[in-house]
Parts: structure tokens; sequence; C-alpha cells
């Protein structure tokens, strides 16, 4: 729940009573209004939202303290309801507690006290079930990340901005390809910060149309369009005192934008059909693969919410950029779904990590994490193979003709990784010209059997992947 104060709505009709609940609750530091019949209090309602509602059980009119209970729970679920009656019996009791009020209390109540005791109570299982929700939420998230892998210097530089940025509570804009782990960045930020005990809420821009992200964003009122048939808090409110991850922050409706905007301004936002604004303590992280700077030259993205969220900026390599760190998140993939699937302990044979090394990884982390999970899940023992995972990637590993650079490019190349996808390839295609035939492929290479059998087993090379490998292991010197 938020940070700031709960209110609290009083339906009481004797005048003199729905007073003295006004006075020593506000004393407390709520927010309290109060309505003198059920009517006024439905209309209220439906206007506003409440944390807690305090209910006459018996009141003058059409509406009683039930008809209220009833009315709280279809409207707003989440809103717990306190029944007040002077004529309290087992029967009334059982029958508020079965449409979810949280309790009943009798008339008179005698000390003041004992009021404020059970409204503490009531918010604070509010707080606790809303917790429960999303810690829920976290956990399964965070089930196969326990942290970010790689030691790489590219790596450093992004531990290092983690580190330097969490105490602080400026916006933070996250740009980087697709799969290169915005979100796990995102929540290291978090989860390093002093907002760690609260909330870390995530919504994806581009997933939702305007009208539901609209919703999801700041929440609604009941009837405020088709379909809202209850008051719903949204996500700015949850993650109130903690930190909202708006992903994909590139895609976000021009609409939404200038409610963003406002939000990092002020910052207060209104429920969708609501009259109220609703204060909140947010840290945003943003996090994008496009460049938000063309976007604005370009018209779709509003230049004065670009500079409030690039206040801090992070940019993630791409997984090509820091290829040393492949063999890390490797083991860290094998270790995560090795366990998921109840396999022993499993290893990578060193032709298999160099063909996972150099591949280009356009997905980057997230598509070595699916290819992984799939070896896994296919491997037939404990040691994976080329044969294991060449199938699955693209690039040299897959067996397609590397290409030699006209040029040395100006981040430098990996020579030995580039010969020895050249040399595999053109055994492949030796193997296949002559049909399988050993003999004759070391004549098409100039190799004898021997440095021809070292090769083939240096790349895994055999029957089964493609190459078709023959049963032709004459030791003679062909092509010396």
């Amino acid at each position: 729940m938020s940070t700031a104060p709960a209110r609290i709505l009083i339906v009481e009709d004797e005048r003199l009573i729905r007073e003295t609940l006004l006075a020593f609750i506000k004393a407390e530091g709520y927010g309290v209004v109060a309505a003198a019949d059920g009517q006024e209090a439905l209309q209220m309602l439906k206007a506003d939202s409440f944390n807690l509602v305090i209910t006459d059980l018996k009141m003058p009119g059409r509406l009683q303290g039930m008809d209220v209970l009833r009315a709280v729970k279809e409207m707003a679920p989440d809103t717990d309801v306190i029944v007040l009656t002077a004529f309290a019996n087992l029967a009334v009791g059982v029958e508020a507690m079965n449409l979810g009020a949280f309790d009943v209390l009798p008339k008179p109540w005698g000390d003041n006290g004992y009021v404020v005791w059970k409204i503490r109570m009531a918010l604070e299982a509010q707080r606790l079930v809303t917790e429960n929700r999303f810690l829920k939420r976290e956990l399964k998230a965070r089930e196969e990340f326990k942290n970010i892998v790689g030691t790489s210097a590219p790596m450093r530089k992004v531990f290092d901005l983690i580190t330097r940025v969490s105490d602080n509570s400026g916006a933070v804009l996250i740009c980087g390809e697709s799969g290169t782990g915005k979100e796990l960045v995102a929540r290291a930020i978090h989860d390093s910060s002093p907002r760690r005990e609260r909330p870390f809420v995530t919504v994806n821009c581009g997933a939702l149309p305007e009208p539901l992200l609209e919703s999801e964003l700041f929440g609604h009122m009941r009837g405020s369009f088709t379909g809202a048939v209850s008051n719903k808090e949204g996500l700015f409110e949850v993650a109130d005192g903690g930190t909202l991850f708006l992903d994909e922050i590139g895609e976000a409706p021009l609409g939404i934008q200038v409610k963003l905007l406002r939000v990092l301004q002020t910052p207060e936002f209104r429920r969708v059909g609501g009259t109220r604004d609703v204060k909140v303590d947010v840290r945003i992280i943003s996090a994008t693969n496009k460049d938000l700077s063309k976007a604005v030259a370009q018209g779709s993205f509003r230049e004065d919410l670009y500079y409030r969220l690039n206040v801090i900026p992070i940019t993630l390599p791409p997984l090509r950029a820091h290829a040393d760190d492949v063999p890390l998140l490797v083991q860290h993939f094998l270790a995560v779904f090795g366990r998921k699937a109840g396999k022993p302990a499993l290893t990578v044979t060193p032709a298999a990590m160099q063909a996972l090394q150099r591949n280009e990884w356009r997905g980057n982390v997230r598509e070595l994490e699916n290819v992984l999970e799939r070896v896994v899940a296919l491997a037939p023992g404990p040691d994976i193979t080329l044969d294991d995972v060449v199938q699955w990637l693209g690039g040299l590993a897959r067996g397609t003709e590397p290409k030699v650079p006209a040029d040395i490019p100006s981040e430098g190349l990996d020579l030995e990784s580039l010969i020895d996808g050249i040399e595999r390839e053109l055994l492949v295609k030796a193997l296949e010209r002559s049909g399988g035939v050993k003999k004759e492929a070391a004549r098409l290479l100039k190799l004898n059997a021997r440095s021809l059998r070292y090769r083939l087993d240096k790349y895994e090379i055999k029957a089964g992947n493609g190459a078709g490998a023959g049963p032709d292991d004459e030791e003679d010197d062909a092509g010396g």
C-alpha cells in the first residue's frame, strides 16, 4: 500500500458518533472523511478510493451497513471494512465476516484506543497482503537469476555504475539491445538501494494498448470505462516507496508520455475516472532498445520526458562485445537448468564451448539462455558436445562459411576462432565431397590420416552431424 496517510471513510448516521470518530481518527494522522448514510457513502465510493471503510450496521434509508459492505467488496475488493453495531450477536458477526468484513465492533466501544488498534490491524493486514502478492511475483522472476554474471571489462563497468547509482534517487535510463539483461540491471539497482524493502514493480509499456496501459499505471475508478467493475490501484501506488521499472519505454504512446511527465514533475497523478490527486514517492527506472534521441527528433517521443528519464544513463553491451563472459554464463545456466531438470552436473566439451563463444548471439544473453535450456533438456549425457549445440546456433558455429574480413576492425578480432571456423568448415566440406571416405577427404586437404583424425576429434566431427564421417580409417599418408 501507499506510504501516504491511509484514507478512511466513516459511514454513521448519528452525528455525535460520526464527529467523535472523525476527530480521534484524524488525530492519528489518517486522511478521514464521513458520510451520514449509505447512499452518500455509495456516491463517495464511486468518486474516490479508500483503504478502509468503517460503517454502522443499522442506518435510516434504503442502504444499511451490510449493503455498504457488499458495495465496497464489489467496487474495491482490496478495501477493508469494519462494521459497527449496537445489535451485536453471533449471526450478525458471521454474516459480516462471510461478506468480507475485517471485523465487527460493538457500539459503544468504550476506549477510543481500541478502535485505533483495530484500524491499525486492518491496515497492517492489508499491507501484508499487498506485499505478499508482489513478493511472490518477485520470487518467481528471480528464481533463475541470483545476480548478473560477468567479469569482462564491459561488465565491470556496468557493475560500477550500479554501485554508484543505487543510493541516488535520480531516474535511470537503461539502453541496450534486446536480451542484454536490462531488467536484471534494474533489479540490481533496486536491491542495492535504500528502497530494497519496498516493492520493485515492472510494466512493459509496449505490451498493452494505451487505455489499458493507463489503467495499469495509474489505476481506475469503478465505471470509468467498460469492464471497470471495481476500483483498482495503479502500479504507481503499488510501487510507492519503491521502484517502478518501465520496460520498453520507447513504445509508450504519446498520451501516456504526457501523464508520465506529470508524475515525474509533481510527483502526483489521478486515477482514470478519479477526482483526487494521489501523491507518490517512486524511483523510475526505464529501459529501451531504441535510440530515444532519434525518436525525439522524429517526434515519436517527447523531448521533455526524455530528459526527465535520462538523468543517469546506463548502456549495456551486446554479448558479442564481451564474449569472454560466455563460459561463465554457460556454467551459470547449466547449473540453473540442470537443477530444474534433475540432472547431475553437466560439462561442456572444449569444441562445444568454443562454438558457443564464437556464435554471434544476436539475441544476446536471452538467446544463449534459451539455447542452453533446450540443450540441457535434449542432451543424452552429462557431457555437452558440439553435436548437442551446433544445430541451434547461427553464424560460424552452425557451419555457414566464415567470412574473412577485408580489414581488421577497430575493436579487433578473434584470429584463433576465425581460423578454427574456417578449418572446421573445410573439413566438413571435404567429408561431404568424399562421401564420408576419410582417405579421400585427407587427400583433398593434403593431410595424412593421423592429422585428419586429430582435427576431426578436435572439432567433434563425426557421423550424425551432417559431416558424413565414413569408415575409412587407414593409416597411410594420403596427401602427405
